[in-house]
């Protein structure tokens, strides 16, 4: 594992521990959080400990042509229940994303430094957020960074009401167009929606700019 310096670069990605686990240390500029992104790395922590920073072999992702939709939800979005919106919410998104609470998980990575972060990449216009709404109120969302108008990269997303979440991703989806939606590591949750792992090499591919 090796030990970032200022110096904005990281090793290459095959020296990746089993587990993913890259490099360890550096900061949360914009410069590094995108250099890191268009290389399929991603920074994961808690607080308390350095920026870890991780690129898992393989990879978690979803195609669009994938996307599963079950009859059930199908109905739920029929329904028109829920408003869905991007970039009104940046930040309430990743307040509540990191004070959700998680199985087998003690706390939060979504730090203070994490959350100050994004937002800057938002404001730069890299970061978004999807929020979804019932009756004016903000009950569920996600977000993540756009890498080269084809990646999107999703880092967290939270619901207050069943099938909030869902909602949000699947509108999402299917009115973007992304040709892989980087969901980073497996999840019940996103595996129902149609996400599988693919190899991390083939994954990068879609992080270039004359890849697939």
């Amino acid at each position: 594992m090796h030990f970032l310096t200022q110096k904005i670069e990281f090793p290459d990605v095959s020296e990746a521990s089993a587990d993913g686990l890259l490099a360890f240390g550096g900061d949360l500029s914009p410069e590094r959080l995108l250099h890191a992104y268009s290389e399929g790395i991603f920074p994961w922590f808690q607080d308390g400990e350095p920026i870890l920073w991780w690129s898992p072999d393989p990879r978690f992702v979803l195609l669009p042509e994938d996307l599963k939709v079950s009859k059930s939800m199908k109905q739920v979005l029929k329904k028109g229940r829920f408003e869905v919106t991007e970039n009104k919410a940046f930040k309430e998104v990743l307040e509540n994303c990191a004070a959700t609470k998680r199985i087998g998980q003690d706390g939060t990575w979504i730090t203070e430094d994490m959350i100050k972060a994004y937002t800057k990449l938002h404001q730069l216009g890299y970061a978004k957020s999807v929020e979804v709404w019932q009756d004016d109120i903000l009950v569920g969302g996600l977000y993540g960074i756009a890498i080269n108008h084809k990646v999107f990269c999703g880092e967290s997303m939270f619901a207050k009401v069943s099938n909030a979440s869902k909602v949000g991703f699947i509108t999402f989806v299917q009115n973007s167009n992304y040709k892989l939606i980087d969901c980073q590591i497996y999840t019940n949750h996103l595996e129902s929606l149609g996400a599988k792992d693919i190899p991390r090499a083939e994954f990068i591919k879609y992080l270039k700019p004359h890849g697939i």
